[in-house]
């Protein structure tokens, strides 16, 4: 599978060490042509799933073999990777980064996912390219046309051990710069933590990170190291509230929150102090929370303030925005057209906040231009600690109207049949607000939904299928949605 964050297939069958090292060749050319022979870094780090030190390895070799210097860090958070991207970007220009990671995909999955360091501030810049250099890496890569460097121009692999400490670092910077918190080190004073790392590579960076801040106590489930992943990766209700898992961790603890990361640890999911499982899409809205009331706190301006997200995220990330007089811009689906939006906006002095998607991966630019799970729970800390009185996760909950959202497939004979009944959707729903960026996206303006609803109708990048995906103030209404949707695709 190829896409604009880079390759993923299944270890020793679609990616196979030839693969990957072919696929990090074409990276590393395409890096070396771009720099105007200038000297290249990439830092590399993975996973840590087992099989993916293999991977990892042939990596090595393909940007080594294109001439590129590699900086390994070994097991490492995807935000680590981009955190250490930024170092050597603003040290040595130029640099980039690689992944090597099948995000949430199940254990026998890996993959390889390229990050760019251009724009940005805040000292951050690394991020998934733009879809029109991702294309040109994947066609580098489909006309086999990997880097071959001469004996005297192979780069070099150094490793560099303990880059998670920089990230951290940077965090506690950033919490202390936004005004979250005046001392960072005493962010969790008292707060109880239970913490699923999945056994991958958010472990050692986020239970460094809840040390660094003063939690009182940390239960940590999946910080192992073999690699094997003791539950499926994907931080979703079923998994998380399997037996002896993360939500029962929180009750039989009486842990005042916890946090359930992905193997790659860019995305965050949260469970309340009563161990129920809230929902990803929290993430996001509750990290927009905690820094518009930060800036309210220190007097600074909430209106005109910006928050990025896609098309497929909450309407919760709205409410919350206009509590402060913030607004919300949306993009196509996928973190880079997220970051695209956000370092344009910035670029052009907008303050944009923070960014991210509805899966719970919050991006907060002072820190790092990927999905960050430690910022989100530094966000979630803030929230925790914020007032006189300590407030609880289900408070905070509570305080943010509830949505529901629905999803369905629709078949398709192939991809490139979707055109014509997007074009119905259009035509039918052309009442309310569209946005035909990504599919067709309906905002309910009018009618007894208006400014509670919303429908996406997206052809999938990978399957011949439409996704619709509905929110609502209930289940029914978002069914009701889909239901209408489904008959204008049909007629």
């Amino acid at each position: 599978m190829l896409s604009v964050s880079g390759c993923r297939g299944v270890i020793g069958r679609t990616l196979t060490p030839e693969v990957a090292a072919r696929f990090a060749g074409c990276f590393g050319a395409f890096l070396v042509e771009r720099s105007a022979g200038r000297p290249v870094t990439v830092v590399l780090g993975r996973d840590g799933r087992r099989g993916s030190e293999v991977i990892a390895a042939a990596a090595c070799a393909g940007l080594a073999g294109a001439g590129c210097r590699v900086i390994d860090l070994g097991v490492a958070a995807t935000p680590t990777v981009a955190v250490e991207t930024d170092v050597f970007a603003r040290a040595r220009p130029p640099a980039a980064g690689m992944v090597v990671t099948a995000s949430h995909n199940p254990q026998d999955w890996c993959g390889l996912k390229c990050l760019l360091a251009d724009g940005g501030e805040f000292g951050s810049a690394a991020c998934a390219p733009p879809a029109d250099l991702a294309r040109l890496i994947i066609d580098r890569f489909e006309r086999a046309q990997p880097g071959t460097a001469s004996w005297d121009a192979i780069g070099t692999i150094e490793p560099l051990a303990g880059a998670h400490d920089e990230h951290v670092e940077r965090l506690a910077e950033a919490l202390e710069a936004a005004g979250l918190a005046e001392d960072p080190s005493t962010l969790g004073e008292g707060l109880k933590v239970a913490l699923d790392s999945v056994n991958a590579s958010g472990a050692e960076a986020a239970r460094a990170f809840l040390e660094a801040v003063g939690c009182e106590e940390i239960l940590h489930l999946g910080a192992e190291g073999d690699g094997i992943f003791r539950h499926p990766p994907e931080p979703t209700s079923e998994n998380l509230g399997l037996p002896g898992g993360l939500c029962d961790a929180v009750r039989e603890s009486a842990s005042d929150v916890g946090f359930a990361q992905d193997p790659d640890a860019d995305r965050l999911a949260i469970i309340d102090e009563r161990g129920r499982y809230i929902g990803e899409e929290y993430t996001l809205a509750l990290g927009a929370l905690a820094l518009l009331e930060a800036r309210r706190r220190r007097a600074e301006p909430t209106q005109g303030c910006v928050l990025v997200t896609n098309l497929s995220t909450s309407r919760m990330l709205d409410d919350v925005a206009a509590r402060f007089g913030a607004r919300v811009e949306r993009t196509p689906v996928g973190e880079a057209h997220v970051v695209e939006t956000m370092k344009r906006l910035a670029a052009a002095g907008t303050p944009v906040l923070a960014g991210g998607e509805g899966n719970g991966g919050l991006i907060w630019p002072r820190v790092t231009y990927v999905r960050d799970s430690l910022s989100s729970m530094a966000m979630i800390l803030a929230l925790l600690r914020d007032g006189p009185d300590r407030r609880r996760v289900s408070d905070l909950v509570a305080s943010i109207p509830a949505y529901a959202i629905e999803k369905r497939k629709v078949d398709l004979p192939r991809r490139e049949d979707a055109a014509p009944g997007l074009e119905r959707v259009a035509n039918a729903f052309r009442a309310q607000r569209l946005d035909t960026r990504d599919g067709v996206w309906v905002d309910f303006t009018h009618g007894p939904l208006a400014g509670r609803a919303w429908l996406h109708v997206r052809a999938s990048n990978t399957e011949p299928i439409l996704r619709l995906i509905a929110e609502a103030p209930t289940p029914a209404a978002a069914r009701s949605i889909l239901d209408e949707a489904g008959r204008v695709l049909n007629q």
